[in-house]
């Protein structure tokens, strides 16, 4: 069995007297290279200090780099601000994956597993959109290269090292948004998942979509064929897995920046609406931006006021105070409170606010009529989910006529678009709105409280 030469022993504590005596410099434990010996004699591979990024030396080492650095957060420094739009990118990949532990060992341990016994098998990853699921995907598939290599067979199976002709490979296909195979006959799609069937097939497929009954809907022979892949869900995150997400990629600054406040209120209405992580990154980072913006207004200002007043003392020392009191060294909850409500707010939002009750709550059993995969209905099975929300609710339900009349001035709206029949019950419908407009624009209504759950 291969292994890796590392040497985690932690070094001994020199005492003055030693260091004065030593002369020669001594390197790093984390800049030499290390060795991983194979059984095989002609397989030997080197690990270079880039490689070996997870030695406790290294967390030792950046943990007194922070301690060291510990920096003064100057508002006014633009390469500060950067650093710190930067890290609410969404485009930079986190030191660890947070909140994701479960579904990241679960699919982790299947691989492993079909890994182990040289058996082929399926999985489809789903959730709704910014919840972690290919960034989980790339760790995962980082995982189970880095245990592979620590088998001298795995390593075979998969690619690694020199190639046996008497062991198979074991091919680990990822396909992200998986939706996108979808053709009008399916094959494609179907024709992917058939090769986890074949006999003594070695391919380990990962789908990834958004849609929670894809396999179902479009693949509804693989479950006749016992070949159904198995299905792991990623749920929208909650209140407190966003702001913990937020708050461990600001961790790594050596400098506050928001407001616990502020970071809360984010948490909170992004949960409320749909759960997007990436969403909550973007507000945070307009936040950011709103305080830059008003950094460099109250600059020119303060500078127009000291050029026009410079001969007076009393009108200097005014511009000062004035300064002192628009001088700000964090995110406010004010700033997030603006950048909600330019991420949220539209003319959407507005006209759905204006609505009478009866055509909200038809505009709601929409939303939860069409939540998840179907894209469009009949008018008598939507008018079935709107009795029910009325039902669930205790209230009395509008009749069929009245309740047409509702979905054709939701029509005009541009809320919903109503499609044309000979029977009223057989107009095709289908929703026009994002369903976080829909959800941020209800959500302060105490009767939609239990009907957006």
């Amino acid at each position: 069995m291969p292994s890796i030469a590392v040497n985690s022993t932690p070094q001994k504590r020199k005492l003055r007297s030693h260091v004065a005596a030593s002369e020669a410099p001594v390197s790093s434990p984390c800049k030499r290279r290390f060795l991983r010996r194979c059984n095989n004699a002609n397989l030997l591979t080197s690990v270079t200090e880039n490689e070996v990024v997870s030695i406790s030396c290294g967390h030792k080492q950046a943990e007194s780099d922070n301690v060291a650095a510990k920096m003064e957060w100057h508002y006014k420094d633009g390469e500060q601000l950067r650093v710190v739009k930067e890290k609410l990118h969404v485009s930079t990949e986190p030191s660890r994956i947070a909140c994701r532990e479960d579904e990241q060992n679960m699919v982790l341990e299947f691989c492993k597993a079909c890994v182990e016994q040289e058996k082929a098998g399926s999985l489809y990853i789903c959730g709704c959109p910014g919840t972690g699921k290919s960034l989980t995907m790339e760790r995962v598939k980082g995982l189970l290269l880095n245990w592979a290599t620590e088998f001298t067979s795995l390593k075979s199976w998969f690619g690694g090292g020199e190639l046996s002709l008497t062991l198979p490979y074991v091919w680990l296909i990822l396909a992200d948004e998986l939706d996108y195979l979808i053709t009008k006959d399916r094959a494609v799609l179907h024709d992917l998942f058939m090769l986890t069937t074949l006999p003594f097939s070695r391919f380990i497929l990962i789908g990834v979509a958004n849609a929670i009954d894809l396999a179902d809907r479009f693949l509804p022979r693989l479950a006749s064929l016992n070949c159904k892949p198995i299905v792991v869900t990623f749920r929208a995150y909650t209140k407190d897995q966003i702001l913990r997400i937020v708050q461990e990629r600001l961790s790594e600054l050596p400098y506050s920046v928001f407001q616990p406040q502020a970071l809360e209120l984010c948490a909170r209405k992004v949960a409320a609406a749909c759960g997007d992580m990436r969403k909550a990154l973007c507000i945070c980072r307009s936040a950011v931006e709103m305080l830059e913006a008003e950094i460099k207004e109250s600059t020119s200002k303060s500078s127009t006021s000291l050029e026009e007043n410079a001969s007076s003392e009393l009108k200097t020392a005014t511009t000062s105070d004035y300064m002192m009191k628009h001088e700000f060294d964090t995110v406010r909850i004010d700033h997030m409170a603006l950048s909600l409500s330019k991420t949220y707010r539209s003319p959407v939002v507005d006209t759905i606010q204006s609505l009478p009750l009866y055509q909200q709550i038809v505009l709601c059993s929409s939303m939860k009529h069409f939540r998840g995969t179907k894209k469009d209905t009949i008018l008598g099975e939507l008018y079935k989910s709107y009795t029910g929300i009325c039902k669930s609710s205790q209230i009395q339900p509008a009749g069929f006529l009245e309740f047409s009349d509702m979905c054709r001035v939701l029509n005009d709206q541009g809320l919903i678009k109503l499609g044309q029949s000979r029977e009223d019950k057989l107009k095709r419908v289908t929703l026009k709105v994002d369903e976080a407009d829909i959800t941020f624009a209800l959500q302060g209504i105490r009767f939609f409280q239990n009907c957006l759950q």
